[in-house]
């Protein structure tokens, strides 16, 4: 078992307190170079019945390959998104456990480019993405700190 990563409170992906969010929990797992969670989407999330909705798993492999960049485990690294693939290789289902495994590919001071993919519970992967992230701008840094309190581990 790895090192927790804090969440947030609100987050649709990670909030602790978001009574309509996954509240999905990372581990950092530095000797394999990655981070990981498990999941089990309900089927409200679901597309058609009995599958995760592409705009779900689009959201969990986004903010998994986000939180690559915390496996060293500094907080004040976060960025954001400048661009997400998708590739989705086939039906992810709801009611079902879930591996979302994420990976920090680059890194400079500004950017980084990170990948994360939806594993079922055979290992055969569901979805990958892609994702470059940017530094963000110092005013969004600014009207994050409000927030940096209740960035946590419980």
């Amino acid at each position: 078992m790895g090192e927790r990563q804090p969440s947030s409170r609100s987050c649709f992906v990670c909030g602790r307190d978001n009574d309509v969010g996954l509240k999905m929990v990372w581990e950092n797992h530095p000797e394999e170079g990655e981070i990981r969670s498990m999941v089990t989407v309900a089927e409200d999330f679901n597309g058609y019945p009995g599958i995760v909705h592409g705009g779900i798993l689009a959201a969990m492999l986004d903010e998994t390959a986000g939180r690559a960049i915390l496996l060293e485990g500094d907080p004040d690294e976060l960025m954001v998104t400048a661009k997400l693939e998708i590739a989705y290789r086939r039906p992810t289902p709801t009611g079902t456990p879930l591996l979302l495994v994420g990976r920090l590919v680059s890194r400079t001071e500004t950017r980084a480019e990170a990948k994360a993919e939806i594993r079922l519970p055979d290992g055969t992967v569901s979805a990958r993405g892609s994702v470059l992230l940017a530094r963000p701008p110092k005013e969004i840094l600014a009207g994050w700190e409000a927030e940096r309190q209740y960035f946590r581990v419980d």
